[in-house]
């Protein structure tokens, strides 16, 4: 199976220049055609393994139905943790942090991820409504088990979010950062978070400024109501 540049590029979550760097400089191999570039799937997960770059993500992650169905939020939750009070100018800095501290995820990938945390357009912010957002990578970044996360933030206040601006021109205090586990859960992950605010009890848990213990409790429990009509398919929380 062959990849084209933009798709190797959407894999690491990196630029089209950074690949081009790799083939330069760090001899990642690539087949041209008709002026453009491909990328044969199996000669590159062994680049990537010799590279520190796992392959597990977008394109080059094994898929598993068991990630696009019956996903358990909560302890996606418990790896991103809960965050209170966060000045909306440090929310990227915050977010770093929880990427670089994905123990188990290669050094290279977290450093890149970070990276793209600062890149213009490298998230998709996602404004909900409600004062909510579920922002996440533009690209179809995923790290298989062991760099899927749900983070939440609970803003000092607003972000300013004009691109798309909130739906219902309510300020965004509240974010749900998520990487997914593969690309088949990205919007699977989108739609369960989602309804697990707008239907469920955690939209206004999060309002009335529940413990860590609710939060949890909710999102187990949106969890298995989407199972129950559904085909079957870390850290310690901070303060």
């Amino acid at each position: 199976m062959y990849l084209n540049l933009v798709e190797l590029a959407e894999s690491f979550g990196v630029s089209e220049k950074v690949v081009e760097d790799w083939i330069r400089n760090e001899g990642l191999p690539c087949v041209p055609d008709r002026g453009r570039l491909l990328f044969d799937r199996a000669r590159v997960a062994d680049w990537a393994a010799a590279h520190g770059l796992t392959a597990r993500a977008g394109f080059l992650a094994p898929e598993s139905g068991a990630f696009a169905a019956g996903l358990e939020l909560a302890p996606l939750l418990r790896v991103g943790g809960i965050w209170r009070d966060v000045p909306a100018a440090e929310v990227t800095r915050l977010l770093k942090k929880v990427i670089l501290g994905l123990a188990k995820v290669p050094q290279p990938v977290r450093d890149l991820l970070a990276r793209r945390l600062e890149t213009q357009g490298g998230v998709n912010w996602a404004p909900v409504g409600g004062g909510f957002a579920l922002p996440h990578f533009s690209t179809r970044v995923t790290l298989g088990r062991e760099g899927s996360l749900v983070a939440l933030l609970l803003l000092r206040d607003p972000l300013a979010l004009t691109d798309p601006p909130p739906p219902d021109a309510i300020p965004v205090t509240r974010l749900l950062f998520f990487i997914p586990p593969s690309p088949r859960a990205h919007l699977d992950m989108l739609a369960r978070l989602s309804r697990a605010i707008s239907q469920g009890p955690l939209g206004e848990l999060v309002k009335r400024g529940a413990t860590d213990a609710e939060l949890f409790g909710a999102l187990s429990a949106s969890a298995g109501a989407a199972e129950s009509n559904e085909p079957p398919g870390g850290p310690s929380v901070k303060p």
